[in-house]
């Protein structure tokens, strides 16, 4: 680490000038490498690795640029801000509390470190996003709360099988019930990723199922909505519908996956639950001090329902593309598809000639589901030219 800070005195510039010469040593020493690195990434294909490749949408770049003129109160009381909390408001039809963060771990994170004690557990499907891919992070910033894991539809995901992406009730209840009295975890949340990590989406009537589930064990609601606009769309539905309404108490509200280019929301429906959050937010470097570019980018998503008609496209390019290769290449679709991602099953001779193309993508369950992913910047082009490679 090189530091350019320090106290002032005869020494100070001293320091600096040495700092910035090993700085640019460093660099100019690895330019070898980072051009590499460059050509290493020339002619290949990141469109259907992830909704995270696609870069940031016109109409977000455009508030941007306007939040660039001049300058601005700092750390959150500026004026772009105050107008997001109040479209969130309008938004979900709800006198609802929001927050920016960085990042959807963040969002996930701190929210449920809002909702638990470090004694508490929370209650996920086994392939949560929370579970899998956050580091640990939800059980370091609750300070210990447990993730009580549960599979779906009576049978594991690995098997690829309906239901399986979706938490069964029945088996929640039998996780909790193993956490009779206080010398286990006591369940304090469960919490749903709307749309799933296997590309459904919960219904109406099931989130209001799990949100009674919780109701009755003193339980909250909380929703990973990382791809909440997918759901939104799928299920054609405002939402307050599959939110508040149905139970939800707080919703992690995705933009990254939408067209920013690093701007998450955190929900809360109950004023009661969002208490000090703020400070949360400054003690886990979440609050940006700048953050009137965190606002403008979801001012740039909800203005002229942007948010939503993003969404529509990756999930009609997602259809579009699996029936693309169902009928061309007979490839099996394995999930249905109701948000933005494909799950296709794929002989490793095609995945492997796929690869040596250049084509990204990731092998999502053994031994040969792969996942494809549609986004606000997918093109039937990128459709075409993924399914010659498939067929050449």
């Amino acid at each position: 680490m090189i530091c350019l800070a320090g106290p002032a005195g005869p020494g100070a510039r001293a320091r600096q000038a040495i700092s910035c010469f090993y700085c640019r040593e460093w660099l100019l020493g690895n330019a070898n490498s980072i051009s590499k690195i460059d050509m290493q990434h020339r002619g290949q294909h990141h469109e259907f690795a992830s909704d995270n490749t696609a870069g940031i949408c016109p109409e977000v770049v455009a508030a941007l640029e306007a939040a660039n003129r001049g300058a601005e109160v700092s750390y959150g009381d500026d004026e772009t801000t105050d107008r997001i909390r109040q479209l969130v408001r309008d938004l979900f039809e709800s006198d609802c509390d929001s927050y920016l963060v960085f990042n959807g771990t963040a969002a996930n994170a701190l929210a449920l470190a809002q909702l638990c004690q470090p004694f508490h557990s929370v209650v996920c499907h086994e392939q949560a996003h929370i579970q899998t891919d956050e580091c640990g992070a939800p059980e370091f910033f609750t300070g210990g709360s447990k993730l009580l894991l549960v599979g779906g539809g009576g049978c594991s995901p690995q098997q690829v099988r309906p239901l399986a992406d979706k938490i069964d009730i029945d088996q929640a209840d039998a996780v909790i019930a193993r956490q009779p009295e206080l010398h286990a975890h006591k369940p304090r949340v469960i919490s749903i990723t709307q749309a799933t990590e296997f590309g459904t989406v919960y219904t109406r009537d099931e989130i209001a199922a799990v949100a009674e589930f919780a109701r009755k064990r003193e339980m909250f609601v909380q929703m990973d909505g990382a791809r909440f606009a997918n759901a939104v769309a799928t299920l054609n539905c405002s939402p307050k519908e599959i939110t508040w309404e149905r139970g939800v108490d707080v919703l992690c509200f995705g933009g990254t996956k939408n067209g920013v280019a690093a701007a998450e929301l955190v929900v809360f429906f109950k004023k009661q639950l969002s208490r000090e959050f703020d400070y949360r937010l400054k003690q886990a470097g979440q609050l940006g001090a700048k953050s009137r570019f965190l606002a403008a980018q979801w001012l740039g998503l909800l203005t002229n329902d942007l948010w939503l008609r993003n969404a529509q496209h990756a999930n009609a390019m997602a259809r579009k593309l699996a029936e693309r290769l169902r009928a061309a290449a007979q490839v099996d679709i394995v999930l249905p598809v109701e948000a933005n991602g494909v799950f296709v099953r794929l002989p490793q001779k095609m995945h492997d000639a796929l690869r040596s193309r250049g084509w990204h993508f990731y092998k999502f369950v053994e031994p040969d589901v792969y996942r494809l992913m549609c986004s606000w910047a997918t093109t039937d082009r990128d459709i075409d030219a993924f399914l010659a490679d498939l067929l050449r």
